[in-house]
C-alpha cells in the first residue's frame, strides 16, 4: 500500500521530514514542497537520510517552490525529481494514500 508523504517545512525549523523517512515503507514516496524544498538540497544534515531512504522510497520536490526561494535545480541531492503541480496532483492519484507532515 503505497503512500504519499507530504514536507512543507524547512528540515532545519523542524523534525517533519525525519518523521516522514522513518515512516515511508518501501514503495512510498515524499513530495518537498513549500520551505519543505529545504531538504532537497546537496551538503545538508538531511542529505545522507534522503540518500540512504531512496533505495526504498522516491523523492520528489516542486519546481514552483524551488523558483520561488531561487533554489537551481543543480543544487538538489541526486535522484531527487523535480515536479510541477500536475505532477504532484497525479502522485496523490496514484497512491493509496497522502500523509501531510507538517
Amino acid at each position: 500500500m503505497p503512500i504519499l508523504h507530504t514536507v512543507n517545512k524547512s528540515p532545519f525549523e523542524r523534525n517533519s521530514l525525519d518523521s516522514a523517512i522513518s515512516h515511508a515503507l518501501k514503495g512510498s514516496s515524499v513530495m518537498l514542497y513549500e520551505d519543505g524544498v529545504y531538504g532537497a538540497m546537496k551538503g545538508t544534515a538531511s542529505a545522507d537520510k534522503i540518500s540512504g531512504a531512496m533505495k526504498d522510497v522516491s523523492f520528489y520536490v516542486l519546481g514552483p517552490d524551488l523558483k520561488a526561494r531561487g533554489i537551481d535545480e543543480s543544487k538538489l541531492i541526486d535522484g531527487i525529481k523535480v515536479v510541477d503541480y500536475s505532477d504532484f496532483v497525479q502522485l496523490t492519484v496514484d497512491n493509496d494514500k497522502v500523509s501531510a507532515w507538517t
